[in-house]
């Protein structure tokens, strides 16, 4: 296919020789607007947005670079999960390889700087895609400049608006990123740009090399986060659907269907079936469930825009870039306003797409522009062109005065914090890793957001719902926070293998205070810390420190299987087999994150109980021999010995699917390899 196929984008000019200078400019300029804006970012330790979930992110990338190249099995969170269930790859290997590249970096440095680095290229991966699509180099700065400056969804959604009136008006984009601490969503906000433009550029030409940098972005915005993934899955089939039916090359379905078998082929090594399996039913801990009618009236404004974009533009080259922007503004639009106003929601929270929806908006905006300075349709009808000129001014003008503010106080939202240690999450974290370093802790808030970015200490949460391979962790958490009853509480941290309780009262400087009894353990737990600020440590009355317990394994059988959320009977039944069971003390002992050491006395009619998420490809091994480990009450495991002493040692290996995905993943790069050597090809 000649390069002149090319100018069917709307830009005849864009393979010139004299051009391609001025992509590479203006792709700096928005680069350095971008690091000007945020410049302290790039600096930035600790901030004081301690409420934000950032400290997830930055706990995580800890462990990854203490546990370096990869742990299996995250035993901190959650009674143990695996580590790829937790998150996306790319964001914690981008900043554990900060720490590794430069060793003074901290985790809070290294994410921000990451993060930091992904949101200016980010502008000006909107830069890339607005020209690519309208062939307008200066519609392409001006969306680039609006994308960085202002916000539409301001004017649409309220919360937002007030929001962001505290926060010198910073755009929703950024204020996502630096007061919400949403470093991976962002992050792959920031790749889309990239990945539609190179999509574009694939599915109209056919070339080799396009389709490989295509499926390399868009693997990478899925390697981000999922909601950015979310965004490219419903952005698309509208670039497929412009691209064809302006086009009517029916070659465009197999390179879509190549450009997706690459991209998935990428992310084959973390992204294996039961990450999404179990990602898909967290979902309830993290979003509300979808509804039926949501679906049917997407699938019916998807077929008319079909209908009405087929009628209007087949054919027609010239009108690919407007109908993509009204199919994907149509999308964002139906499903965040429809989601705040009328409860529009077919998975996942739909709110969370804020930032994308106002990219799409502003690009709309961006061609806007463009057609009313060139008078296009619909202006074609205005044939003056210095009043067109005017009006587009005061356009632009109007639409971009609110980012004045944000402007004049781009620095301001950056606020360092001096002294961390100080912090409430700190102390707390700091006094356990000393005093109590093996236990497992109850936490909440703040605290449980922090829990793991000084220390390797094991609680009963975490940070990413949507990674716990055991839901038992969610009742206990909920039970724990809301009821009044004491007793209760300690049941459940009993059963959970819980060793110490965080509490903070309405004084302490704890953001959230979950707890809505704080008082309910006095006296009926060991107070063992407390430092004069509303912050308690109470210990749990538990047998043995040790995730271990021997049984009497008929009783455990009598009990039977337990819902996620048992009665309380049936939970004091089995607290009862845990901690009043036969006098036979066990240890545990955790070796690296992959292997958990148990030693522990049987006697004959006795099992093993270890309070330890159940995952099929755990191992157990004991005198050289191998017994099967079984899922227990409460998503625990179960190790049936003969009666003697057992130093056991259970592992967990690298699952099946993901020895699979890494040959995959492998096999695609070099095909990936051989698409880039031989790149002008087309298919």
């Amino acid at each position: 296919m000649r390069v002149t196929r090319y100018s069917q984008l709307g830009a005849p000019k864009l393979f010139r020789a004299t051009s391609r200078w001025s992509w590479w400019t203006d792709f700096l300029l928005v680069l350095a607007l971008g690091a000007v804006l945020t410049w302290p970012l790039f600096q930035l330790k600790y901030s004081d947005k301690w409420a934000s979930i950032e400290s997830t992110f930055i706990s995580d990338a800890r462990f990854l670079h203490k546990h370096w190249p990869h742990p299996r099995w995250q035993p901190n969170w959650y009674t143990g999960t695996r580590f790829d269930y937790i998150y996306p790859p790319a964001l914690r290997y981008g900043t554990a390889g900060l720490m590794k590249a430069y060793r003074k970096l901290s985790p809070p440095q290294a994410y921000h700087i990451y993060v930091g680095v992904f949101y200016c290229f980010g502008l000006a991966g909107v830069y890339l895609l607005c020209r690519t699509g309208s062939g307008s180099r200066w519609a392409a700065l001006l969306a680039a400049f609006a994308v960085a400056t202002v916000s539409p969804s301001f004017l649409l959604i309220p919360d937002i608006r007030q929001d962001a009136m505290n926060n010198y008006w910073e755009p929703q984009r950024l204020g996502v990123l630096v007061r919400y601490g949403e470093g991976p969503h962002m992050s792959a906000v920031a790749v889309l740009g990239f990945a539609l433009a190179a999509c574009f550029r694939a599915l109209l030409s056919g070339r080799l090399g396009w389709l490989a940098a295509a499926a390399v972005s868009c693997a990478l915005v899925v390697s981000n986060n999922f909601y950015g993934a979310t965004a490219l899955a419903l952005s698309f089939p509208v670039v497929l659907w412009s691209c064809w039916i302006t086009h009517r090359d029916n070659r465009m379905f197999l390179r879509a269907a190549i450009l997706v078998a690459l991209s998935w082929g990428l992310a084959a090594f973390w992204l294996v079936p039961s990450y999404l399996q179990v990602t898909l039913e967290n979902l309830r801990f993290v979003s509300q469930r979808g509804n039926r009618w949501s679906l049917w009236v997407f699938l019916i404004l998807a077929i008319v825009y079909m209908k009405l974009t087929e009628r209007w533009a087949e054919g027609q080259p010239d009108k690919l870039w407007p109908v993509f922007l009204w199919g994907a503004n149509l999308q964002f639009f139906l499903n965040v306003i429809g989601n705040y106003y009328l409860q529009f929601r077919i998975v996942g929270e739909p709110t969370r797409m804020v930032p994308e929806l106002d990219l799409f908006l502003l690009l709309a905006f961006a061609e806007l522009a463009r057609r009313l300075w060139l008078g296009l349709p619909p202006f074609a009808w205005w044939t003056w062109p210095r009043l067109r000129a005017v009006a587009c001014l005061a356009l632009v003008l109007v639409c971009l005065s609110p980012g004045r503010k944000y402007i004049r106080n781009a620095w301001k939202p950056y606020v360092p914090y001096p002294d961390y240690q100080q912090r409430v999450e700190y102390r707390v974290t700091n006094w356990l890793a000393k005093n109590m370093p093996d236990s497992r802790s109850y936490t909440t808030g703040t605290v449980r957001f922090w829990f793991n970015a000084w220390h390797d200490l094991a609680q009963l949460g975490g940070g990413s719902e949507q990674g716990l391979l055991n839901p038992v962790s969610m009742p206990a958490t909920w039970h724990l926070g809301l009821s009044p009853d004491g007793e209760e509480g300690i049941v459940w941290l009993q059963c959970t293998g819980v060793d110490a309780a965080i509490v903070h009262d309405a004084s302490s400087e704890e953001h959230y205070h979950d707890i809505q009894h704080p008082k309910k353990w006095e006296g009926l737990m060991p107070l063992v810390w407390q430092d004069g600020k509303g912050n308690f440590i109470y210990q749990v009355p538990r047998r043995y420190r040790s995730l271990a317990r021997v049984v009497d394994a008929a009783k455990l059988d009598a009990l039977g299987p337990l819902p996620e959320d048992p009665p309380m009977v049936h939970l004091r039944q089995l607290a009862d087999l845990l901690e009043r069971g036969p006098e036979a003390p066990t240890t545990t002992r955790w070796e690296g994150t992959d292997r958990l050491r148990v030693k522990a006395k049987l006697a004959p009619g006795q099992t093993l109980f270890i309070q330890v998420s159940y995952d099929s490809p755990w191992r157990a091994w004991s005198g050289g021999r191998q017994y099967p480990v079984r899922k227990a009450q409460l998503g625990f495991m179960r190790v049936d010995l003969p009666a003697g002493e057992h130093d056991l040692l259970l592992e967990f290996p690298l699952p099946l699917e993901n020895r699979i995905g890494r040959i995959l993943t492998l096999l695609t790069l070099v095909t990936i390899g051989a698409m880039l050597l031989y790149g002008r090809r087309t298919i």
